[in-house]
């Protein structure tokens, strides 16, 4: 019974939760505090302090927490599957969606829209990583890292996640 009072706190107060972390934070108080009296308010507090120093966003952390402290690990999976599980679920209708009607001309054109917003979003990002490199670790390394990166990537086809551990290694080698 527990397991499923946790999937049911976690799930409803994130399918209830629009807005992200703050409209969430309420609605998992309201059921841990209030209606299953897992925790204290106290309790609940000093548990938001010590996540919100922790990165990453705070519906998860809260969720693996309490989830852990009220059923152990089976608990803490509970409860982060009830917490992604309204997005897992609203991205999976969407997509299907979006798979049915791939040949609309709507979908098309939304798709035309959409596709160079999130090509402009990750070159700015791209922009704003090469910025904060060259100022934190000079010009040479910076471009020694770009250059590298890509031949590693492009021409010899090594897994995205080796680069990333090589860069992990290098940056904390040199800064």
């Amino acid at each position: 019974m527990t397991y499923l009072q946790l999937f049911l706190a976690f799930f409803i107060s994130n399918i209830l939760g629009y807005g992200g972390g703050p409209s969430i934070i309420p609605l998992i108080e309201n059921e841990v505090v209030d209606k299953y009296g897992w925790m204290t308010n106290t309790e609940f507090s000093e548990l938001i302090g010590f996540a919100n120093s922790l990165p990453g966003p705070i519906a998860t952390k809260l969720a693996g927490s309490i989830g852990y402290s009220i059923a152990g690990v089976p608990g803490s999976v509970i409860a982060l599957f009830a917490t992604i599980a309204p997005s897992l679920i609203l991205m999976l209708v969407l997509l299907n969606l979006l798979f049915k009607y791939r040949h609309s001309t709507r979908v098309k054109r939304l798709s035309s829209f959409v596709l160079p917003a999130i090509t402009v979003l990750l070159l700015t990002l791209t922009f704003d990583f090469l910025k904060t490199s060259y100022d934190l670790i000079n010009i040479i390394p910076t471009v020694l890292l770009v250059v590298g990166s890509y031949f590693t990537l492009e021409k010899y086809k090594i897994h995205p996640a080796f680069v990333i551990l090589t860069g992990l290694i290098i940056g904390g080698l040199f800064l």
